[in-house]
């Protein structure tokens, strides 16, 4: 496709790599022709670069397939994970997720965006609901304060929670920063 013909939301193949088009604007330059200025987001490390293309250049457009993958179990650095709807799996290393093995347990859902039949981005839900297993007992008359106290999860994560909360506790955790967010 053209330059002239991309929309926010596509995906782009550039030099081999894929990105995602953030947010692109029509320029029209004094004696030059128009060119449109790209901001584009890797999906290989998320980072966001500048790109300036005339309209007639010619930019390969990636069809991108997202399905819903179930998470079943960890061997290792190995992920294995379930398509909801083939029932084919899948195994996938640590640097596919992130910081994402932290938050798996078992039957958890996953967006995978798979190019070429090959997974390239994994999505983690929002939030997640994980057990308490560790955590130091609560104080009493600390409920005045507003003092956190560390807490170990099923998954080995350990997060900062209100006093109040004891050891067998479900509380759910914001996948995307890491911190508590209520008590299940």
């Amino acid at each position: 496709m053209r330059a002239s013909e991309m929309r926010k939301g596509q995906t782009v193949k550039i030099d081999g790599k894929l990105y995602a088009i953030v947010d692109y604007q029509h320029v029209k330059l004094g004696k030059g022709g128009a060119v449109y200025q790209t901001k584009i987001r890797s999906l290989a490390d998320g980072t966001i670069q500048n790109v300036r293309l005339r309209a007639e250049e010619i930019v390969e457009e990636a069809y991108l397939d997202k399905n819903t993958y179930e998470y079943l179990y960890s061997s290792g650095s190995e992920h294995v994970l379930m398509d909801i709807k083939s029932y084919e799996q899948i195994s996938l290393d640590d640097d596919a997720f992130g910081d994402g093995p932290k938050y798996l347990k078992p039957n958890t859902q996953l967006q995978v965006t798979m190019y070429e039949g090959k997974p390239i981005l994994v999505t983690l839900p929002n939030t997640v609901d994980l057990e308490v297993k560790n955590t130091p007992p609560e104080i009493r008359g600390a409920t005045a304060t507003n003092q956190n106290k560390p807490a170990t999860l099923e998954t080995g994560l350990v997060v900062q929670v209100p006093p109040f909360i004891k050891v067998g506790d479900t509380v759910r955790v914001d996948t995307r920063s890491g911190e508590y967010v209520t008590r299940v």
